[in-house]
């Protein structure tokens, strides 16, 4: 079920995003972000068992797919802001290639990207995975 943007229009904040499990293949991933809901990770036909378990070690929180980057399908597992999150990059076209970024709650980060190299911020590490198809 989809629940509407709110009056006005615009987007729901990310953690307002009623979670949507109605089942869908990577095909069906959209490209860019749902503003209406989020599309839990469980929903997501051939997910990998790196992304079911991908916030395991922080509470096991819900994940929810965020958009494509490139050839990359971007998931989070935890709060968009204020907790531990974990951002779970997965390959689409091979789905056991995958990549985390740990967020902690001060807005520090820790995470490598498909080049190996380590990143520190969120923004240089999703960099790496737009120059790595």
């Amino acid at each position: 079920m989809v629940t509407p943007s709110p009056p006005g229009g615009g987007a729901l904040p990310a953690d307002d995003r009623p979670y949507d499990h109605t089942p869908l293949h990577t095909v069906d991933l959209p490209p860019t972000p749902t503003r209406d809901r989020n599309i839990a990770a469980d929903a997501w036909i051939e997910a990998p068992e790196a992304l079911l378990r991908s916030g395991d070690d922080i509470g096991a929180p819900s994940i929810a797919y965020k958009r494509r980057i490139g050839a990359w399908l971007l998931w989070r597992a935890g709060p968009a802001r204020g907790a531990d999150a974990r951002y779970t990059a997965v390959h689409a076209d091979d789905l056991t290639r995958t990549h985390h970024f740990r967020l902690f709650p001060d807005g520090t980060g820790d995470g490598t990207g498909p080049s190996g190299a380590s990143h520190e911020r969120f923004r240089t590490w999703k960099e790496d995975l737009l120059g790595r198809e």
